[in-house]
């Protein structure tokens, strides 16, 4: 048990450190190492969790890596006290890299925050986490495995699985897009509209 709560905080240790972005851009680097990489839960538990994450009070991405520790101790067979234990370490070390560049920058941040360079600099990070963001969101729609050199792509029809669940998808792009209701109404319509079709 040991072993995997050290992968585990170690894990999301590195997802914290080198996330740009928010959030929404650290979902397609958990995915990446949980269960692409490290393979401790499923594609389909992982959008479970996502949309829980995204439901629940609180940044999705923290949230996110809260269920995960506490399934990954689950999946391998350990009881509920070593998902408690899994979820705290998950959160901990989640959030610890940026509590330490926090506190490393802060008093440089006051002297070069105006400097053009570092205007500059933000700038060409933009790009970079609105395609984190889009990645995030592909991972959750698609499963994409490697024959060699070949892609095989294919639709994950657990999360999609018929044409409701497109309708709502495309019903809440659209009133998301076009900004005439925000993420809150559009979570709980959704919501709503899950539970009465399904």
């Amino acid at each position: 048990m040991t072993g995997l709560l050290l992968q585990l905080f170690f894990t999301f240790f590195f997802i914290g450190l080198f996330n740009f972005g928010g959030g929404g851009a650290m979902l397609s680097l958990i995915q990446g190492q949980v269960v692409t990489a490290k393979g401790w839960i499923s594609q389909e538990m992982f959008t479970d969790i996502v949309a829980i994450s995204q439901s629940t009070p609180g940044p999705i991405g923290i949230n996110c890596a809260t269920y995960v520790g506490y399934e990954v101790m689950q999946e391998a067979g350990f009881g509920p006290w070593a998902g408690m234990l899994g979820s705290t370490l998950a959160t901990f070390a989640i959030v610890l890299p940026s509590f330490l560049i926090f506190f490393l920058i802060i008093k440089i941040f006051n002297k070069f925050h105006e400097s053009r360079t570092f205007e500059d600099a933000m700038r060409a990070l933009r790009p970079a986490v609105a395609g984190l963001i889009g990645a995030a969101a592909l991972v959750l729609i698609f499963r994409v495995s490697w024959t060699g050199l070949s892609p095989e792509v294919r639709l994950l029809t657990g999360n999609f699985p018929d044409w409701k669940a497109w309708a709502i998808f495309a019903a809440a792009f659209a009133l998301g897009f076009s900004k005439k209701a925000g993420p809150i109404a559009i979570i709980l319509g959704a919501g709503v509209l899950g539970l009465l079709i399904y």
